[in-house]
């Protein structure tokens, strides 16, 4: 049976984690997403939010966050495995639970070839 759990461990959550995530430079986006990306030796993905003032109000921050982690916990087991991920939603976009599943799937995977471009010689 598949767990559908968003726990802890889950959970970028120090700035140091954040740090190393964008400097790594791997970045994927479209018109839901702007996705930055890099690899880690946890053998699980992680998942860490970022919803800037420029959004809206704490509510409209919240919302945001609550679909976002919605869509990760859904579609964790699509997802590549070893990846530190952090999400930033677009500002105009009208977000929905089937358009950010969908969007994230394709990101994650787009970014994955990306970090596997720079690791080949």
């Amino acid at each position: 049976m598949t767990r559908f759990t968003f726990d802890k461990s889950q959970k970028l959550r120090e700035s140091p984690e954040f740090d190393r995530v964008y400097a790594g430079k791997v970045r994927a986006g479209d018109g839901l997403l702007l996705m930055f990306a890099a690899r880690n030796d946890l053998g699980v993905t992680r998942c860490g939010l970022s919803v800037s003032r420029k959004q809206g109000n704490a509510v409209v921050r919240a919302r945001k966050k609550r679909l976002l982690r919605e869509a990760f916990r859904l579609e964790q087991h699509d997802l590549p495995v070893g990846l530190d991920l952090v999400l930033i939603p677009r500002r105009d976009a009208d977000l929905s639970l089937p358009a950010l599943r969908k969007s994230l799937v394709r990101l994650a995977g787009k970014a994955t070839r990306k970090l596997e471009k720079e690791t080949t010689p």
